[in-house]
């Protein structure tokens, strides 16, 4: 059975779900810096988790912009669990709370081997690429 809950602050079980999801991922896998996966901004985010058989497995966090847009950040899926359209899932449930909550976009920072998996999700290439925590990224964007 597939659950997606999503909760605001870092006190709540969605939120140390979220991070559990993202210290295996982009620090064991990917190798980036705690300091640096880990920020300031982590009380001020909406956390959104995937969970299949009460189990977190894919998450994402957001955070509104000046503009009334929301940034997604952190998006993460647990290997085992990868290629099940768990992400796809994800980001169709942030933009519908987007929408739900009458955001005009929303726009990520996409590592550039997912670019093709946010194209297909409606999101478009905005900007240059830059690197962040030694990885090629690329800003993207979805008009709602």
């Amino acid at each position: 059975m597939k659950e997606i809950k999503h909760s605001f602050g870092n006190k709540s079980t969605v939120y140390h779900d979220s991070l559990n999801i993202r210290k295996t991922v982009f620090v064991q896998e990917q190798h980036v810096s705690p300091d640096l996966e880990i920020d300031a901004d982590e009380a001020k985010c909406t956390y959104f988790n995937i969970y299949q058989d009460h189990q977190a497995v894919a998450t994402a966090r957001i955070s509104p912009t000046n503009d009334n847009g929301i940034h997604i950040q952190r998006v993460a899926v647990l290997k085992a669990f990868r290629h099940q359209k768990l992400g796809s899932d994800l980001i169709q449930a942030i933009i519908q709370y987007a929408r739900d909550n009458d955001y005009k976009y929303t726009v990520l920072g996409a590592q550039d081997h997912a670019q093709s998996f946010y194209k297909k999700l409606g999101f478009e290439v905005i900007g240059k690429q830059y690197t962040e925590v030694g990885i090629f990224h690329h800003d993207m964007k979805l008009n709602l």
